[in-house]
């Protein structure tokens, strides 16, 4: 029995008649979520209007963003480009490592943003006791550093297993689920690892931010103005339809102790929260904003 030496990454599509359209469509979205995401990190930077809590945290995020999807996006061009193609062992695990990582710091990211902004809804007397620059740093390290340690355990685990049979990936990059697939019995101690630290990563992160965004919404409903109440729960409609669609696919993906067998629905679900929740994460999360705007239009010496 051989250890398998490189995988075969099918990609997005096998349909030639349709793959050089999708490599045009996917190139601009990657191109304008670097974009977008250099812009922020940029404005928030260089303009002291914006050294507060919450862009902060939505400069992490870009940064965060800007990495996700560059280690995910590549490969994904490059399917549609030449077809399927050959990756080696050493670095599907390495693209592993970093893609989990970099999911992970974005649930705790998230979650630290909800909290932000109920702080700043619910109690926002004690906001700049609470959301002091060593609590922010705080949340934000703690972030990084338990995507990490969640990266660790879960790559350790999967790049220990036999993979001695096929060693075709049907998907776009190194995804667990797919890896897991091709994997040798037994794997059941390995498929209960990577259970039990997407729940604790994921589902801990959405219930935090869920009761976060759940007590905004009970604070704005005491609020004496309806424009405020309209404005308020129109930001937290736009923040809750993100974190809805990137925690629903990444729950349906990584949250079962079982293997994914529908690998196409798997590979259309990574598209969401790969592709296009880095793409509107700025749009919803920051270029909105009225600060940001009048930001944007001092840097680009709009009237």
């Amino acid at each position: 029995m051989t250890r398998v030496q490189e995988f075969v990454l099918l990609g997005l599509s096998t349909r030639l008649d349709i793959r050089d359209v999708l490599l045009a469509i996917f190139l601009t979205l990657y191109l304008l979520t670097l974009l977008e995401n250099t812009l922020i990190i940029y404005l928030v930077c260089s303009h002291s209007e914006l050294h507060k809590p919450m862009y902060f945290f939505l400069g992490n995020l870009s940064c965060l963003e800007m990495c996700y999807v560059s280690v995910t996006m590549p490969s994904l061009l490059v399917g549609l480009r030449t077809g399927p193609y050959h990756i080696s062992f050493t670095a599907c695990m390495t693209q592993l490592f970093f893609f989990i990582v970099l999911i992970g710091t974005e649930c705790t990211l998230l979650a630290s943003m909800a909290y932000d902004r109920y702080v700043a809804i619910c109690h926002p007397l004690h906001y700049p006791l609470l959301m002091r620059p060593q609590v922010c740093l705080g949340l934000a390290m703690t972030s990084w550093l338990g995507g990490l340690l969640v990266s660790v355990v879960k790559t350790s685990c999967i790049a220990s297993l036999s993979y001695c049979g096929p060693n075709v990936l049907n998907h776009f990059f190194c995804d667990v689920s797919p890896l897991l697939n091709l994997s040798c019995p037994p794997v059941a101690l390995t498929e209960l690892v990577d259970f039990i630290s997407a729940i604790v990563i994921f589902c801990g992160t959405l219930l935090g931010a869920l009761a976060s965004y759940s007590a905004i919404g009970v604070a704005v409903l005491h609020m004496p103005s309806a424009a405020a109440r309209r404005k308020a729960f129109s930001t937290c409609a736009s923040h809750l339809v993100v974190v809805g669609i990137f925690y629903s696919a990444a729950l349906f993906i990584y949250c079962r102790p079982s293997r994914i067998r529908p690998m196409d629905l798997s590979k259309v679900l990574s598209v969401i929260y790969t592709v296009l929740t880095p793409m509107c994460n700025p749009i919803i999360y920051c270029l909105r904003n009225r600060e940001v705007h009048v930001v944007l239009r001092k840097t680009l010496h709009w009237p």
